[in-house]
């Protein structure tokens, strides 16, 4: 296991607690790309320089020129929460069928410029009232499909605007910096256990505004069923990264402020930290 992280000159690789900055023809893009993505980390390790480890400050979000797509109703509790938000507009049987369905709901997420670095702002929509984040295990694919990595994702999402009609979903969840990755990729030949806990606080003026949890075991699909449908009929030449979908979701009475502060923590990739402009 190696962890990526993404600087302003390099790409850090930690491996054992030690970190090296990478040749500079080792990018995302070129790790996307590869037929071996783990063997090409690899390779890029053997030639890096000893660094200090890189400043929470300086990171970019790990990815290069790939498109973010996200998985959603792959746990009991999203179904639920989906459901619940769309009752009055009839779309809430929508999400019970899908739960239940061979084929995975999958939708657009954002393209690289819409996606926040760990510590920048993620935004929340002047045209929404009930806001939320979303923590996501997102999965690093490679252009031929296969998974060879993770990192953890943040779905901003506007529950009012997909409640008002379920085919509001794309103005509900793209937009200017709607999605944060990092902070590091974990590229590994192994998929996180099943009891490897995805962990959410939301801190407003200091204090703990929200917290919850849940385990990667808990979503319903297989992780690589669900890369197998986001390839089928569609290409990524650059590689994807796929967000899988979540099982912590704010009560309804909760929604998003400006100075809010979101912390989602997966092991090992770390925690995830952004606020809400």
């Amino acid at each position: 296991m190696l962890r990526l992280f993404s600087t302003p000159t390099s790409i850090v690789i930690e491996s054992k607690g030690s970190y090296y900055a990478a040749p500079t023809a080792f990018t995302f893009d070129a790790l996307f790309t590869s037929a071996h993505p783990l063997t090409l980390a690899r390779e890029a390790l053997a030639a890096a320089k000893r660094v200090a480890a890189p400043s929470a400050g300086s990171l970019l979000a790990p990815l290069g020129s790939q498109e973010v797509w996200a998985a959603g109703v792959t746990y009991l509790r999203s179904k639920t929460a989906r459901m619940e938000e769309s009752k009055d507009a009839g779309g809430g049987t929508f999400y019970d069928k899908v739960y239940d369905a061979d084929r995975p709901e999958l939708f657009f997420k954002a393209t690289p410029h819409r996606v926040a670095a760990p510590g920048t702002p993620v935004r929340i929509r002047a045209d929404s009232k009930w806001n939320v984040p979303e923590p996501e295990l997102t999965l690093a694919i490679s252009a031929a499909g296969w998974i060879f990595g993770y990192t953890i994702g943040n779905d901003m999402s506007s529950r009012d605007i997909e409640g008002e009609n379920p085919l509001y979903l794309p103005q509900a969840k793209v937009y200017d910096r709607s999605a944060a990755l990092g902070p590091c990729l974990v590229v590994t030949e192994k998929l996180p256990p099943r009891d490897a806990v995805i962990a959410i606080e939301i801190r407003r003026r200091g204090r703990k505004a929200f917290a919850g949890k849940t385990t990667v075991g808990q979503i319903k699909r297989p992780l690589p069923s669900l890369a197998e449908w986001l390839f089928r009929e569609n290409s990524f030449p650059r590689g994807a990264y796929l967000m899988t979908g979540t099982g912590t979701v704010p009560p309804d009475s909760f929604t998003l402020r400006s100075g809010d502060e979101i912390r989602i923590t997966l092991e090992p990739v770390g925690t995830l930290i952004n606020p809400v402009a």
